[in-house]
């Protein structure tokens, strides 16, 4: 089985590598708003930080892509 199609490692890493820290506030949220607000001084590693906490949220949109909305397009 590809675990980039298993429906519970990928919620499992979005809660726990895509939320991770959780206090003060989600590591992920704190620098997509850091984007939003022009991205001023931000660094290659802010960007490698982004990409790392966004990955399980990528999969779990390719994978709702995939499951979801392709299958009911072949109905």
């Amino acid at each position: 089985m590809n675990v980039f199609n298993n429906w519970r490692l990928v919620i499992l890493l979005c809660l726990a590598l895509g939320f991770a820290p959780f206090f003060p506030e989600p590591h992920i949220y704190g620098k997509l708003k850091w984007i939003l607000s022009g991205a001023e001084g931000m660094k290659i590693m802010d960007w490698f930080d982004v990409l790392l906490h966004g990955f399980p949220f990528i999969l779990l949109v390719r994978l709702i892509y995939k499951n979801v909305i392709l299958s009911s397009k072949k109905r």
